[in-house]
Parts: C-alpha cells; structure tokens; sequence
C-alpha cells in the first residue's frame, strides 16, 4: 500500500507540472513515417557508429520499438530475438543466459556468472539476478552474439545484452502511464518527469510500480503432511546410508505439522522501480551523466515459472501431471519451520525478495584530438527466498532458506584517438572490486527424524538439517588496447588484445549439521573448503572490414574472449565431497566471423549476412545430482557454435510508416569432447560407463557429439511495423513480430528425456493516438500461441524411485498476456 501511494503520488506530481512542447524523440518519429530504414547508432565497440559501419553481429531495438513490444525485461527481450533463451532460476544463479547454444550452465550454482554479459549504462553486471532489475524507460537495446571480450572485457565468451536508460531531454516533458494485464491481473503505473534544470544540467526522473493480484501460473498445491520426530542422540545410528530406509525412527516427541494448500496464482509480483538520472554539460569538451537507481521485486512463490514438463508415466511422484499447462503444485513452508527457520516469512510463503541500489557515472572529456571516457559504478544487491526444493506438492517436502548479498564497484577509463592520419587507437583498463556474503539454510525431512533436534546450538536449528555459510572477494584488473589502420580509404584493420588478471579468495562452511546427517556419513560438519584462486589470461582480436560504397560493408574477424573460473559457494559439503567440486577453470572461447552488411535501393532494404565458427573450451557447468542431494561445478571440454545468420528489414517508400523485418538463422552447437554426469536412472547399459573427470568417481557418460543445451538448429523471426494517420488530429500503428524456433534439448549434459519440440511466439501490438502524442491508448498482446517454452532443466531432488528417470523441472516462460494501457504526455 505504501508503494502504491508513493507511485500515484509521483504520477499526480506529473500531471500538475508539466507544460507543453514537442519533444525531438516524437518529431523523429514522426520523419521515419516518410520511409526508408531508420539509420541506428550502436555503440557495441565503444564508440558512436552507425549499425552498418559497425563490423560485427549486432541486433539494436530502438526506443521506438521497445515501446511497440514493451520489452522491459531480459525474457522480453529473448521473446523476440532467435537463438537467446533467459530462463528464470529460483536458487542458485538466479537466471540462465543462453546464446547460438552457449551458456546453459545449469543455473543452480551461485558461483557461476553468465557466460552473455549484461551492460547497463555501461556497467558490467554479470550475475543472474540481473534479470530482476528495472528495465523500463530505455533509450536502445543492442545484442551481440559471439565473443566479446576486447571491448566488454569481463565474461562475454558468448555474447553481450547492452541496455541504455534513457537520458533528460532538451525541452521539458512528463509522461503518466497506467496499464493493466488480464492474465496476471496486473496493475502497472509508471511516472516520467525529464528536462533542462539549468543551462548545463538536465534532469529525468523515472518510477515504475506494479502489483498483481493473480498471476501467470495457476498453482494446484494441496495440502500435504509434515512430520517432526524429535531426535534422540543415545539412538544408535547404522554404519550405512541404505539401511536407514528400513529403520523405525526411535521413540521421541512427534509434532504433526501440514504444509498448507496453496491454490492461489504466482507470483503476484510486487515491483518498484526509481531511476534518476543528472546530466552536467558545462561545456564543449566535458559531458557527465550521473544515474542513481533502486529495485525491490517480491515474489509469493521462488518458484514460480519450475514446471513439471516430463515424468516417466506421465505423472510426477506426488501424482501431478507433467505437461505443458502453466501450472505448477507447490505447498506453502509449514507453521514450525516458520517459527525457526532464518529468513522464513511469518505468511508461510516460498517467497523471493530481491533488493537493489546501483550508483552509475559515465564522464566524456575531449581535449586536442582525444577523448577520455570513465564509467564508474557501483552496485549492491540482497536476495532472499524460501523455496519448496524437491518442486513437488509431497508429504515431508525439503525447504530451504537463502539470504545472499552482492556487492561490485568498478571502474574503466579510456581514451580514444581521432587523429587526421591512418592510424587511431583506443586504450583502457578496467577494475572491479567484489564482494558475495551467501547463507543458507536447509531442512530435508525425507529421513523422518532427521528434523527437530532440540539439543542443536541455537534455536534458530532445531529444525534445520544443515547451514552453508560462504563468501568470495574478487579483485578484477584488465587493460586493453586497440589500434585502427586505414590501410586504404575504404579498408580498415583493426587489432586488439585484452589482458585479464582475477583473483578469488573464497571459504565455505557447514557450520551445522544434524548429528544424525553426520553419523550416517551423508554431510560433513567437521572442516572449512577454502580456496585462493588466481587467473589471467591474453584475448587478442583482430578484424578487416571493407566499404567498397557507402552501402556495403564486408568485414572477418578473429575473436577470443574469456571468463575466469571460480568458486561455487552455494554447493554442499558431504563426506565424499572434493575440492574440486567447489571450483571451476575458465571457460573460453575463439573463432572467426565473416559478415556482409548492405543497405539496399534507395535506403529502403537492409540485409545483413554472418557466417561464424568458434570453439569453446572447458565451458562452466554446475550439475544437480537429484539422488545425492548434492552440486558439483565442473568444466565441459570443448564445444562448438558454427552456423549462418540472414536479417532484413525493408521500409518501401512507396509506403510511408511500413516496415517490414525478417531473419533466418542456422546454429550448429555441440560438444566435441565432454564426458558429462549421468543422468538419475542411467545403467552402464545406457552409456552410464566411465566417471567424470576432476570429481569423486562421479559416474559419467560421454556425450561427444552431442548438441548442448538450448541450441535449436534452425531459428528465425518474421514481423512489422506499419504507423499511419487516421485524420481529424489522430494517428495509429499495429506491430507483429513472429519467432519460431526448431526442436532443442534444454538440457546442458544431454538428457535424452529433456528434449522440447519446435514452437512459434507471436506477439503483436496496436494503438491510437492523438497527432501531438498527448494522449495514447495501447493493446500490448504477447505469446498469442500460447507456448511453454523451457529455458532450462533440472531433476526434481529424489524423484525417480523405481522410475526409469527423474521427473523434469523445467525454467518456463510467460503464458499468452494481453495488456492494455493508456499514456499522456505533457511536453
């Protein structure tokens, strides 16, 4: 409620202040109206350059279709863009970021950070829980697919999402903006103040907050029992772990508890975002940009979107079905854990609460023939959540509680040349300063006495079977270099490299462990996992491009990038546990790119080819062993992402405010040399035959050959965009875009039962507006086909009992949203 009145309060500040006027952004609308492509400036190497001159695979949506899609998330952008996956985590990493076949590393490992970096404002953000931050009120979006390293520096083995809030305006504007969503039942209010405060300062002021009173899956849990048996220490424990299933718990004071039905809908998110932004133009030669944000998004259920999508039999365990329906069976935390447990709500949910601050400042400065670039950052996140961690509605469900705080600041500088001669150069260093403080706690009832041990050493224990307490400082320095050489006046080589120097100091603790845990040698509470890692490494680039006309562009190039290893702080501690299991090598990766890019008949058609072959070695995983309860990150060998990508887009004169956009892509992934963990089930009679190698004879399978994860071969995106005028003072625009994509397994260690068939997203948008953009009624309609598409996998902890496999949970995305939402503009 009081974020609520703090939006409409900001709203009703809007409406009163603002004055009229035209803003550039509408009148350049209003020009692309006429025909002909849109010209687009990118930044993807750093400097301002127009989408076609830069020679490299990068895709730009612009404010103007951002607002057509309201692409105002990570999954909203993958929605429309062929060969990205976003899958949303409720443990672990938070998210999986999947491009051209790279990047699904399992997602349950805190420790591992994204191998597609996210840039906002500049500013490297690499963990998964980025997906949560506000994203509304953007200037460009640009995806880079394949290694970025030279330019972006930190983790982007795979690709780049580079988002650009948007900046205060020359003249003075304000926006008020009210939607509401029928599936979720959402109410959406956004508040836009943007203008000059003096001659030299600008000011934008940007609010979002959002409530749901459903949600986008139907959640069917029932009611389910929950034993506490006391433990009693004199209870001689087996020697084994086995025969404990045939034991009779001791005698002991038994608490019969439930796990409360849950039949409401999740998530019923609550969200508010504030953005403010100050820009300082005192002059010609320095130009400042300050942006301050805050995030806090509240989840009912972590787990929202981890569907059940296939059971041997067709049912799960608990007897749900595994299907593509958008619905999921989890129970609500029962009362006694509640009353124990740290950082369990007193309302019972399995909840997610995630809390940020960012700080960004990006400073130009020109002098002579130079510029001198910094973006400082610093950035501060706190996630906290219950979770249902077997994802089943049973009777005796494991739960657990995480409370993780992140912590970055960073620093890059660079200086530029423009000089008048053939060579030019560019030259920087990066720093980042890290910090993540992780704890978690965890109660597995499935041992029937294994939960309430009144002698436990703090009160906030008797209920927990094990806590893990763990932390990593990361120090990161990394300077680069780059030289330009126009060799000739349409031919220009460009030759870089990037030196990388990381260190992680981590430790990892169980500070607590039912003693029976201990006794029967499933967890280890005696010693710390420490590690002190060190990594560099080289990544050299070099690129030749060609502009025979000014229409034609023709560019190779050799890229390399890297992602240092690391330490997975959230794994568990067992007594067959190594360190191995805890840490990782880097990941990277090298290849080459040709492309075509042209622009076609009088500016109306652009067409831009890519052939690209790279390699990916010791690529990062964390694999969930579903039968021991147990995370072990490991390296993958080699893989490799080969393929051809065609995008188009044709806006014909002949008709002004149509345009019309196409792609097809091929992508070849696959490992070429993995021995991965077995699935739970798999015999030796199905390839179960070899162990995996750096682990405790963990059994593997040699999976050479096969496609790694989220890697359809064929994928491609169809749609348009057409704006025209209705007469008496009114406008009005329909867009649709179409993504289709070919079977894949969504699986990292290739499942043969976690393969998904091929589908079609079509989302679509319509409005109305008054010729001055005051007024704007919009129908925003998303995932009309109403697919479940998976962006990941896991096994549902102890699910398979005499099953041939594990029942599946997958990461899913949106159902079909339709959104109707009104805006009016003050300028």
């Amino acid at each position: 409620m009081i974020f609520r009145l703090m939006s409409m309060a900001c709203i009703g500040a809007l409406a009163m202040s603002a004055t009229s006027g035209f803003a550039a952004e509408a009148e350049g609308q209003r020009q692309a109206r006429t025909g002909g492509i849109e010209e687009i400036i990118v930044t993807a190497r750093k400097r301002e350059e127009t989408l076609q001159d830069a020679p490299l695979t990068v895709t730009a949506l612009s404010k103007e279709r951002i607002d057509s899609y309201d692409i105002t998330s990570l999954e909203r952008i993958a929605a429309t863009t062929p060969n990205l996956y976003v899958g949303r985590v409720s443990n672990g990493s938070g998210a999986q970021i999947t491009m051209r076949g790279i990047g699904a590393t399992g997602a349950t490992s805190i420790g591992i950070e994204q191998s597609v970096a996210v840039i906002l404002n500049g500013a490297y953000y690499g963990q998964g829980r980025v997906l949560n931050e506000g994203m509304f009120d953007l200037q460009q979006i640009e995806v880079l697919k394949g290694p970025q390293s030279l330019f972006f520096g930190k983790n982007a083995t795979a690709g780049v999402i580079s988002l650009t809030s948007a900046k205060p305006t020359e003249e003075f504007e304000a926006t008020a903006r009210v939607g509401y969503e029928f599936e979720a039942e959402q109410m959406r209010y956004e508040g836009i103040i943007s203008g000059p405060i003096s001659d030299t300062v600008g000011g934008r002021l940007a609010v979002r907050y959002s409530d749901m009173n459903g949600g986008y899956y139907k959640n069917r849990a029932e009611q389910r029992n929950y034993v506490l048996t006391e433990y009693l220490p004199e209870y001689g424990a087996p020697a084994g772990f086995l025969p404990i299933l045939d034991i009779d718990p001791p005698e002991g004071t038994i608490i019969n508890d439930i796990s409360p039905a849950d039949l409401r809908q999740s998530p019923q998110e609550e969200e508010l975002i504030l953005r403010g932004t100050l820009t300082f133009d005192p002059n010609d030669q320095l130009s400042m940009v300050l942006t301050g944000q805050y995030t806090d998004v509240y989840h009912n259920q972590s787990a929202w979107n981890h569907k059940l999508y296939n059971c041997d039999g067709g049912f799960s365990q608990s007897g749900n079905e595994c299907d593509d329906s958008f619905s999921i069976a989890l129970a609500r935390m029962p009362a006694s854990l509640v009353a124990t447990m740290p950082a369990s709500k007193s309302n019972q949910d399995v909840y997610n609460d995630y809390e940020s601050y960012s700080v960004n400042l990006n400073l130009e400065y020109s002098f002579g023939n130079f510029q001198l670039s910094s973006v400082t950052n610093y950035q501060k996140n706190t996630n906290k959540w219950g979770l249902a961690g077997d994802f089943q509605n049973i009777d005796t469900s494991i739960f657990a509680t995480e409370d993780s705080v992140w912590k970055a600041f960073s620093e890059e500088l660079r200086i530029t040349s423009d000089l008048d001669g053939p060579m030019n150069f560019m030259a920087g260093i990066f720093y980042q300063k890290t910090e993540r403080d992780f704890k978690q706690w965890v109660t597995i009832p499935v041992f029937g006495w294994l939960n309430w041990n009144p002698g436990a050493p703090d009160a906030s224990l008797v209920n927990v079977t094990y806590n893990k307490i763990s932390d990593t400082d990361g120090e990161t320095i990394s300077p680069f270099v780059q030289l330009l050489w126009d060799v000739a006046p349409n031919v220009e080589i460009s030759a870089g490299v990037r030196y990388t120097d990381e260190t992680k100091d981590s430790v990892f603790d169980q500070p607590y462990v039912h003693p029976f845990a201990d006794d029967i040698g499933i967890l280890w509470s005696e010693g710390v996992v420490a590690a002190d890692q060190k990594f560099d490494e080289w990544s050299p680039e070099v690129t030749v491009s060609w502009q025979p006309t000014d229409e034609v562009n023709l560019y190779a190039a050799y890229k390399t990038a890297y992602k240092s290893g690391g330490f997975s702080n959230g794994s568990i501690l067992a007594q067959v546990s190594v360190t191995s299991d805890f840490t990782f090598e880097p990941e990277t990766s090298d290849g080459f790119e040709i492309g075509l890019k042209s622009t076609l008949f009088d500016n109306q058609l652009r067409l831009n080819v890519t052939l690209y072959d790279y390699e990916f070695d010791d690529l990062q995983l964390d694999y969930f062993d579903s039968f021991n309860i147990a995370f072990v990150t490991l390296n993958a060998g080699t893989a490799s992402s080969k393929g051809v990508e065609v995008a188009t887009e044709y806006a014909p004169l002949g008709v002004p405010g149509l345009t019309l956009m196409g792609s097809i892509n091929y992508n070849k992934a696959k490992y070429e040399d993995f021995i991965a963990p077995c699935y739970d089930g798999q015999t030796a009679a199905l390839g179960c035959d070899t162990t995996v190698p750096g682990t405790n004879s963990l059994p593997g399978t040699d999976i050479s050959g096969e496609p790694t994860g989220m890697a359809p071969k064929w994928t491609a995106s169809a749609g348009f965009d057409y704006r025209g005028e209705l007469g008496n003072g009114w406008t009005w625009g329909i867009a649709s875009d179409l993504l289709f994509s070919d079977d894949y397994n969504a699986s990292a260690l290739g499942h043969p039962y976690a393969g998904r068939d091929s589908y079609v997203l079509l989302n679509a948008s319509a409005y109305v507006a008054t010729v001055d953009e005051r007024w704007q009624l919009q129908v925003l309609a998303k995932n009309l086909t109403d697919e479940m598409v998976i962006s990941g996998m896991l096994e549902a902890a102890g699910s398979r009992g005499n099953r041939a496999y594990a029942d599946l949970v997958g990461y899913g995305n949106l159902p079909r949203t339709v959104a109707l939402q009104l805006t009016y503009n003050l300028r």
